[in-house]
């Protein structure tokens, strides 16, 4: 069992910056792709990034490309996200997720794709 546990959100104006953590426990998520995802109120919960296991291969949502960077510390068992030019339509709560099936070469950006997901952590974005 992989238990995942997300901080760093908070309330930042537009044009800011937040950097979210997602610390994993009970396993080591080395071998293991990592995905970001979020969910606005009333709205379905949405792929925001993904790495694969190795860091070689990324994958960003239209929306946040190129904004926001997908990162992992191994020797930490954290995966991190960089959240810069922060909009208001970032408001959501950020939920991290571990994908068990290990050394998966193709990062997934559906939720079906991982297993073990946080509790989520709220970012706001006030204009």
């Amino acid at each position: 069992q992989v238990q995942l546990v997300e901080s760093g959100g908070g309330l930042v104006q537009a044009g800011g910056s937040l950097r979210l953590s997602c610390a994993a426990s009970g396993r080591t998520i080395n071998n293991y792709n990592m995905g970001w995802f979020r969910q606005a109120p009333g709205k379905e919960r949405e792929f925001v990034a993904a790495s694969n296991w190795n860091s070689i291969s990324t994958d960003y949502a239209a929306s946040v490309k190129g904004r926001f960077t997908i990162s992992r510390d191994d020797a930490k068992n954290t995966v991190y996200l960089q959240m810069n030019s922060l909009k208001r339509e970032d408001t959501a709560v950020y939920y991290c997720a571990a994908d068990s099936f290990r050394y998966r070469s193709r990062v997934a950006a559906s939720t079906y794709n991982y297993d073990y997901w946080g509790q989520g952590t709220q970012v706001t974005v006030s204009s």
